[in-house]
């Protein structure tokens, strides 16, 4: 099956529609450019282009990431570092923009997690509440 071939024109639309969409780091723009196979110089006129029309923003995508995955998949910090830095985010900015997880609310979520945790080893025997290893 062959792939459609696409001008340079589609192809920058199709990028910026893609970051449109949801805020990206550069990674995932330039693992989608790869689907393309473009040149060199082609990829690196779109990423200046979407850095330029502020389409693509790494701070933006750092701190929006650290609020979706804190307040709504309840993720410490340990695993949000991890995940940003295997997107090849800067360790500089990920601690930039942990400010986005406000102490009182990570406390709060941190002492949930260990009150539901707690909660479910009531009742069993001393053997079965160790953590697995």
């Amino acid at each position: 099956m062959d792939k459609k071939s696409y001008t340079f024109e589609e192809i920058k639309q199709k990028l910026v529609n893609y970051c449109v969409y949801q805020d990206r780091c550069h990674a995932e723009v330039e693992q989608k450019m790869r689907e393309f196979l473009l040149i060199d110089e082609a990829k690196e006129e779109i990423i200046l282009y979407l850095l330029k029309e502020n389409y693509l923003n790494e701070e933006r995508f750092t701190r929006s990431y650290i609020r979706g995955k804190f307040y709504i998949k309840h993720w410490g910090r340990t695993k949000i570092k991890m995940n940003l830095k295997q997107k090849q985010i800067s360790e500089r900015l990920i601690n930039s923009c942990f400010d986005e997880i406000y102490e009182p609310d990570y406390e709060k979520t941190i002492r949930r997690i260990f009150d539901d945790y707690y909660s479910k080893q009531t009742g069993l025997k001393e053997y079965q509440k160790k953590p697995r290893q």
